[in-house]
């Protein structure tokens, strides 16, 4: 929709998984009854024609080399099952190599992408499976290493406040394992320490 109304379009994807399973690196003789491990590959032009393909849009919703990709930690496992996206022009980051540089290494390696595409709005994906287990079990695949929270807000911080920034998804959450309301109290907390006042007082100079 972002890139419909307003043209080119980044994505800031963090997720501890690259999702990228599209029908060049599964069997397409599967029966596919959900699009989980996919949201990247779809994003990009990658899937049948009815997941990627939309009304007035010219290609994929996103050109590869407008995607940056953050805390993907299985790609070094010899199983790895969407090795191919190492081929393509998408920027990666994967959680061993943010464990090496630290955040302010990150956070400029991402608004160097923005800035090379300065005239593109951008989308943020936010998966909390990328936060480590230990902070963020409440999710279909937990894992260690992760992000800590307070990784996730100065990452998130500089992109919610950026004029440039057409919106965030927040997935994928599960209540099913978080009986206590544990995790949720943690998402909530991480989300509160967002941008919040420059966000509502762009939204309040935008209706004046």
């Amino acid at each position: 929709m972002g890139a419909r109304r307003n043209g080119p379009l980044s994505l800031i994807h963090f997720d501890g998984h690259s999702d990228f399973r599209h029908p060049g690196n599964y069997d397409a003789s599967q029966i596919m009854s959900g699009v989980a491990g996919m949201d990247l590959a779809l994003a990009t032009g990658r899937g049948e024609p009815f997941l990627t393909q939309w009304p007035d849009i010219e290609g994929p919703l996103v050109q590869d080399d407008h995607v940056i990709q953050i805390g993907e930690r299985e790609s070094h496992d010899a199983d790895f099952v969407w090795p191919d996206i190492a081929s393509t022009a998408i920027t990666q980051i994967d959680i061993f190599d943010f464990q090496k540089i630290g955040v302010a290494a990150v956070s400029a390696k991402i608004q160097a992408l923005l800035s090379s595409h300065s005239g593109a709005g951008f989308w943020v994906h936010f998966d909390v499976d990328v936060l480590d287990q230990t902070i963020m079990p409440a999710v279909d695949c937990p894992g260690s290493p992760g992000l800590s929270s307070a990784d996730m807000v100065s990452l998130l911080n500089p992109l919610v406040s950026d004029r440039r920034c057409l919106g965030m998804t927040v997935s994928i959450y599960d209540p099913e394992k978080d009986p206590d309301g544990e995790c949720a109290k943690t998402l909530v907390a991480l989300l509160g320490q967002l941008a919040y006042r420059e966000s509502a007082g762009r939204l309040a100079q935008s209706r004046n």
